[in-house]
């Protein structure tokens, strides 16, 4: 049960770092195509990127719809799984229930060959 939480929550840090990671990396290199003005020499600085309210916005589409495509493949997988699994439940149950009726028959066949003793009338009492 330990090991379970610590997989989930050891999943759960990486999927976050690699969140961070997309959320902290640069914008993509400006194409050399254009010709270099004192405007635009002037725009450039080095201070770090912020992501836009729509590429936050997109990032988290792109997450939530990985996970429902995920677990519909994982509903899909177990929905055709059911039958099987219903079916082997249902073979363990014929196999207790026949177990059950061996056993019995046994002890029926056990008591029903067995010599009795007469017991005398003094050890009742």
């Amino acid at each position: 049960m330990r090991t379970e939480q610590d997989q989930q929550s050891r999943a759960l840090y990486e999927l976050s770092v690699l969140v961070y990671n997309i959320l902290r990396s640069p914008p993509p290199p400006v194409s050399f195509s254009e010709r270099p003005t004192a405007m635009s020499s002037s725009r450039r600085s080095p201070s770090t990127t912020q992501t836009t309210p729509a590429g936050f916005a997109s990032l988290l589409l792109g997450i939530s719809l990985a996970l429902m495509l995920c677990g519909s493949v994982t509903f899909f997988i177990g929905f055709i799984l059911m039958p099987w699994v219903l079916g082997l439940v249902m073979v363990f149950y014929v196999a207790g229930i026949l177990s059950t009726l061996s056993m019995l028959g046994r002890s029926i066949l056990c008591y029903a060959t067995m010599p009795h003793k007469e017991i005398p009338a003094w050890k009742l009492l």
